[in-house]
């Protein structure tokens, strides 16, 4: 099965430590050599972004940074795994390296199973 984790957190300007860096390359060097990480990024700062809306019918472009953004999606890391709970555990030892390196910070890691095809998005 195919899982995205997606860290998010309400500081978006905590910028990882370079000993947060390091243990996430050694983490994702081990996973990709395994064949279980498919892929695997960290997302610029919200003021180089841009959302595309729509609401009240109408469509919409907005530019960073996003005022009203509670919390920020950080990265992503994409596994093919064989289970929900391989995906929460690499999940868990995710978040732990930066309880480990990054004291004080903040977050979520949202795991989440592809969907096979279109009827099992519901």
């Amino acid at each position: 099965m195919r899982f995205m984790s997606i860290v998010t957190s309400p500081q978006p300007d905590a910028r990882p430590t370079p000993e947060l860096i390091e243990a996430m390359h050694k983490l994702a060097d081990r996973e990709i050599k395994s064949g279980r990480m498919v892929d695997t990024g960290g997302l610029m700062p919200l003021a180089t972004g841009a959302q595309v809306r729509i609401a009240d019918g109408k469509l919409s472009v907005v530019d960073g940074p996003f005022v009203e953004a509670k919390e920020v999606v950080g990265g992503y890391a994409i596994f093919e795994l064989r289970s929900k709970e391989e995906a929460v555990a690499l999940a868990v030892e995710f978040m732990q390296l930066h309880k480990d390196h990054m004291p004080g910070w903040e977050g979520t890691c949202e795991v989440r199973a592809f969907a096979g095809f279109a009827g099992e998005c519901s």
